[in-house]
């Protein structure tokens, strides 16, 4: 099957292109290499897999590349995901995440693309939920432009899909963590702290460490993009464990698995504003509709980031 990932040399990305060559298919990768790495696709580059480097804001050159790889299913996953740069600059995260999408979704449509799967977020839309753990149907109440603009993208994908009949889904994961993962956005601190176990630092917590995410490890998050793409159901749906764990739980877990290294004490600094204090998907809808539910816990996962580091 001919399949587009755009965002392909990112953290989820590249872990999503090596399944998709894995399995036989043929993938073309669209990567700006503003955060992706070229170092991420050297398996799938060396089996096939194509680069271009091209930015998802310049349609015309998106729609280029996705008619000469006239792909059956495309993945769209490049986005401006920094939080803070969002609220610095609220106008470049829009358009990239939401411009950028709409260049994603006009070349799919164009070239008669049968399904888009769009990667969503979770705990970025939803902020301070009164419901947890929290169900799509949800009020929308982002925090940050980032959040914002990833709910104006998923509307214009359910848009395409009824205005055009073009088939979309947009998956809303929770705190997505390990190989290859940058420090980037909030779950971007397990990759910071398997570091400080690496490097024998202390770990710093902002605020008391008792705020909650819902972490869920990217091989899980890759199995639930091979089956949304699978699949013909529309709309919203989490991705995560449906468990909230803090932050201090997390130092705890690290504690309990690392083989090497040291963990010190964590340091504490001053909440940072806005900060979500709880987290946590529901996710019935993934387990009925796609056949889906997360099978990596927490310190499974975090024994695969440190074993990558060692």
């Amino acid at each position: 099957m001919d399949c587009v990932v755009t965002g392909g040399a990112g953290f989820i990305g590249s872990n999503l292109v090596d399944a998709l060559i894995d399995r036989g298919d043929h993938v073309t990768v669209i990567d700006n290499l503003s955060t992706g790495r070229r170092s991420n696709l050297d398996q799938a580059l060396s089996c096939g897999a194509g680069l271009r480097e091209a930015d998802v804001r310049d349609a015309g050159e998106i729609f280029e590349i996705i008619a000469g790889a006239r792909p059956e299913i495309v993945f769209h996953l490049a986005a401006q995901i920094d939080v803070r740069r969002s609220v610095e600059d609220p106008a470049d995260d829009a358009n990239a995440n939401v411009l950028g999408t709409i260049a994603v979704l006009d070349a799919a449509r164009a070239v008669g693309a049968r399904r888009v799967v769009n990667s969503s977020t979770g705990g970025g839309l939803y902020g301070d939920a009164s419901t947890i753990p929290t169900p799509e149907d949800q009020p929308i109440r982002p925090l940050a432009p980032y959040g914002q603009s990833k709910y104006a993208a998923e509307g214009y994908c359910e848009l395409y899909t009824r205005l055009h009949g073009l088939s979309t889904v947009s998956l809303r994961y929770g705190n997505v963590y390990g190989p290859r993962q940058d420090p980037h956005g909030e779950a971007g601190v397990v990759a910071i702290f398997c570091g400080n176990v690496v490097e024998g630092r202390r770990p710093t917590v902002f605020g008391d460490g008792r705020q909650t995410r819902d972490w869920v490890e990217v091989s899980d998050v890759v199995r639930a993009n091979l089956l949304a793409a699978d699949g013909d159901v529309t709309g919203p749906i989490n991705i995560g464990r449906g468990r909230e764990t803090s932050v201090l739980e997390l130092i705890s877990a690290l504690s309990d698995v690392k083989d090497h290294g040291r963990m010190g004490e964590p340091q504490f600094a001053p909440d940072r504003p806005g900060e979500v204090r709880r987290s946590c998907l529901e996710v019935g809808r993934a387990r009925r509709e796609l056949g889906w539910e997360a099978r990596v816990d927490v310190r499974e996962g975090l024994r695969t980031v440190l074993a990558g580091l060692a």
